[in-house]
């Protein structure tokens, strides 16, 4: 199997303003839109986002985890337009192992929600702060 996550798919009420949401607040490249039947793609580097129109979305099934170099400015900068974080960036685990990354490497995330109520973070990976 290749490790390569290729697409995830988010159901919403209001394509528009998902789509808004995606394009503007975080910044994502729009790939293509089918407006029917309600299909909006965005590019994640090598993976696909797809936005679908859907009558019943079941949010919170999925989160998407957005790696960012400064996660204190990404959030920040979210907060300043509007986007409410279930708590400021916080240390969530310490690879002491280095199964992630490099040995003693912190992760740290911040969690919010897109229009729909779709689960989102942002991560970012630091060297150890006891170093």
């Amino acid at each position: 199997m290749n490790e390569h996550l290729h697409q995830i798919a988010l159901g919403v009420t209001d394509l528009q303003a998902a789509a808004d949401f995606y394009s503007t607040v975080l910044n994502l490249q729009e790939v293509k839109r089918f407006e029917s039947p309600g299909l909006v793609f965005f590019t994640l580097s090598e993976t696909r986002l797809l936005l679908e129109q859907a009558a019943d979305p079941r949010p919170g099934s999925s989160v998407l985890y957005f790696e960012v170099d400064s996660i204190d400015e990404q959030y920040r900068r979210l907060s300043s337009v509007g986007v409410t974080f279930s708590s400021p960036p916080h240390l969530i685990h310490v690879d002491s192992a280095g199964d992630f990354g490099a040995p003693g490497s912190e992760e740290w995330m911040a969690f919010f929600t897109d229009p729909d109520g779709n689960h989102l973070a942002i991560v970012e990976r630091r060297p150890s702060s006891s170093a």
